[in-house]
């Protein structure tokens, strides 16, 4: 049998470096071009890289023995994370070691920002002694505002606690029992900017997110505040920021990440009342071991064929077992996504419940599959089947599980997801047909639909002409209707009409549906 063998392509420090070497043979070999790299891949079970390795599908496909790639940092842009899924390949990399330093160099770019530390010591090099031009702030008795209650918004908030700060936090996907148990109060984000003397970004860059602190959000926080951004530079937008400091609306701002990087030195960075550092966030002595330590371990886990929250992409699954599994986790996906884009809030638990044959097989890869799709869009890192539970408990989520062999109604097979929000229930279910999944229940009504594609969904009164009057607008946005699917209770009780649509309706479009007398609510959901 041939040992075991891992390439190392980047410098990581010699902690792990010794922790792979227990189990493996290691070839430390830096600088190679990418065709020395081609040329010797075949070799090797693991690769470890950094960032400066390109991981391309042409390398993948090379190294015929490549078991998982591992990456020291927590990004993956430089490997073709695709390409390595569909080779069964599990790529790997350090998300949790560095949120200490994180969150360590928040409170740093906070002290700096409160006590005017940067402007002071220039001055002092140019000569001069100006102590009354740098009178400060303290932190004690003033209000942090969290924009993201994750892993490195909950490590800020315990030491803001420790310098006597009270913090709030705005996240719609944690659960208020988390946040007290961090001491934090869940807020609105309305109410996060009016209150917040200081504003920290730790949330994901989504769609939703992207630029989440314009001209309209600037304007509603509170005067004197001062903004500090070391998640990601999208988040802001930099014109707006710098107007707002202009005006003097805001006392200041510390940027550690920036929409292009290196940035453009411009007014922003050159801003007297700015702190800009390059990116600096998990720049620790301590976090590169801990990186080190973390990828290691997860490359050794993956090696031996074990489960590890490091992996980014899908874990092996045998043949066997995904024959049967796999529509059933297309399913449970479809029904988490699903419920992720209904908008619900302070999330609090989710249950599980299958119904029929389906039940007898081990089900926890449909329940990881489940909260994958609820919670992969929502999270501040990527949510895959390994890490979804770990994920799920880091919100604070209750999850459950139930199983029973009995048939459920008319269908041989049956899931159910249950999510508790704001202390109301809402229940998704579905089934597999021919092979594809349909979600077959909307809480108490009964459809049919392919989980795909641009939904339009209402809750309305059962009235004459109500949906020719959605598909009179529809038809003036130029929009096409593919599927139209209705449920209800009663003859002109409440009712719930889904539309599958050819395009994304226009807001002008939904605007108009959502005046429509007996309509009470519209929501658009778009999947895969």
């Amino acid at each position: 049998m041939k040992p075991v063998k891992i390439l190392v392509t980047e410098k990581i420090d010699e902690a792990g470096l010794e922790l792979l070497r227990r189990e493996a043979q290691v070839d430390v070999c830096l600088g190679l071009t990418p065709a020395q790299l081609l040329e010797v891949i075949p070799e090797y079970d693991a690769l470890l890289v950094r960032s400066a390795t390109k991981v391309t599908a042409e390398v993948l496909a090379a190294g015929t023995r490549l078991k998982v790639v591992g990456r020291a940092g927590v990004g993956y842009d430089n490997i073709d994370v695709d390409a390595a899924t569909q080779r069964g390949i599990v790529v790997v990399n350090a998300r949790g070691a560095s949120s200490i330093a994180v969150a360590e160099h928040t409170m740093a770019l906070m002290l700096a920002l409160a006590r005017h530390i940067p402007q002071a010591y220039t001055s002092l090099r140019r000569g001069e002694w100006r102590r009354g031009d740098f009178v400060g702030v303290e932190l004690r008795d003033k209000t942090l505002g969290l924009i993201g209650l994750g892993r490195i918004g909950a490590e800020v908030a315990k030491r803001a606690i420790a310098f006597e700060m009270r913090v709030l936090a705005y996240d719609p996907f944690v659960s208020t029992e988390h946040a007290r148990r961090l001491g934090v109060t869940l807020v609105s984000l309305d109410e996060l900017l009016a209150q917040a003397d200081f504003v920290s970004l730790h949330t994901p860059l989504t769609k939703d997110t992207r630029r989440l602190i314009n001209a309209a959000a600037l304007a509603r926080m509170k005067p004197g505040a001062r903004l500090i951004n070391t998640a990601r530079g999208e988040l802001v937008d930099s014109q707006a920021l710098l107007e707002a400091l202009e005006r003097g609306h805001l006392a200041g701002a510390a940027l550690d990440v920036f929409d292009v990087e290196p940035p453009p030195l411009g007014p922003l960075i050159l801003h007297d009342r700015v702190i800009a550092v390059p990116h600096l966030g998990a720049s620790t002595e301590e976090a590169q071991v801990a990186v080190a330590i973390e990828v290691a371990g997860h490359v050794l886990a993956a090696l031996r064929g074990e489960p590890t929250p490091g992996a980014v992409n899908l874990p092996y699954v045998l043949p066997e077992a995904m024959q049967t599994l796999r529509p059933y986790m297309r399913l449970a996906e479809a029904l988490g996504r699903f419920q992720s884009q209904l908008r619900h809030e302070r999330l609090e638990s989710i249950e599980l419940v299958y119904h029929g044959e389906i039940a007898e097989h081990d089900t926890t890869p449909l329940t990881a599959a489940a909260l994958m799709g609820l919670l992969d869009e929502i999270s501040e890192e990527r949510v895959n089947l390994v890490n979804a539970t770990v994920v799920a408990r880091r919100f604070g989520l209750r999850v459950e599980e139930r199983r029973s062999s009995s048939p459920q109604g008319n269908f041989t097979n049956l899931v159910e997801m249950t999510v508790r929000a704001d202390s109301q229930s809402y229940t998704v279910a579905g089934t597999v047909w021919q092979g594809e999944p349909r979600i077959v229940r909307i809480d108490e009504y009964w459809v049919n639909f392919e989980p795909s594609g641009n939904l339009l969904i209402t809750r309305h009164r059962d009235r004459p002409g109500l949906i020719g009057r959605v598909g009179t607008i529809l038809g003036n946005a130029d929009v096409n209707i593919s599927e139209m699917q209705v449920g209800r209770r009663v003859r002109r009780g409440e009712a719930l009409m889904i539309l599958r649509v050819d395009e994304e309706i226009p807001p002008e479009a939904e605007r108009e549906i959502r005046a429509i007398p007996d309509i009470w609510s519209v929501q658009q959901v778009k999947l895969p």
